[in-house]
């Protein structure tokens, strides 16, 4: 199978977005984390603790998923590269290291995701709890 220059320009738009939903999340992850480290800060908590924790391993997962969509858009621009110099069995190579290194950016990003969903039970966890707390202290003092 023969590929030509317009194959590997396919994914330019697919990866400008998937870049752009990456940088999204890690923006909104460094805001979340300032946020948990003043509520920390003010007052120690092992819920708080833990998110951070969650949020340490989340912000180095998007930056690896970053980097192999990089990589990927990298081999990408490579690829085109060989091919308009008529080297069709490299820019072949080239390619699907590209594909491979879009994957693994794409698994990685469904990793982070997991992790975003159980810090985000952490925190549905511990309002349960105090909701919990306020309804049995009101049904213990009466």
């Amino acid at each position: 199978m023969d590929i030509t220059l317009t194959t590997p320009a396919l994914l330019f738009p697919a990866v400008t977005f998937l870049l752009i939903a990456y940088t999204n999340r890690f923006l909104a992850l460094g805001s979340r984390i300032r946020n948990l480290h003043d509520r920390y800060r003010a007052q120690p908590d092992n819920i708080l603790l833990g998110q951070i924790q969650s949020m340490r391993r989340r912000v180095m997962l998007i930056r690896n998923m970053q980097a192999c969509g990089v990589a990927g858009l990298f081999c990408c621009v490579v690829c085109m590269l060989f091919l308009f110099a008529g080297w069709q069995f490299a820019g072949k190579i080239v390619f699907t290291i590209s594909l491979c290194l879009l994957l693994v950016s794409l698994g990685i990003s469904l990793r982070e995701i997991l992790l975003s969903v159980e810090a985000l039970n952490l925190e549905l966890g511990s309002m349960e709890n105090m909701e919990n707390q306020t309804v049995h202290g009101q049904n213990d003092g009466t």
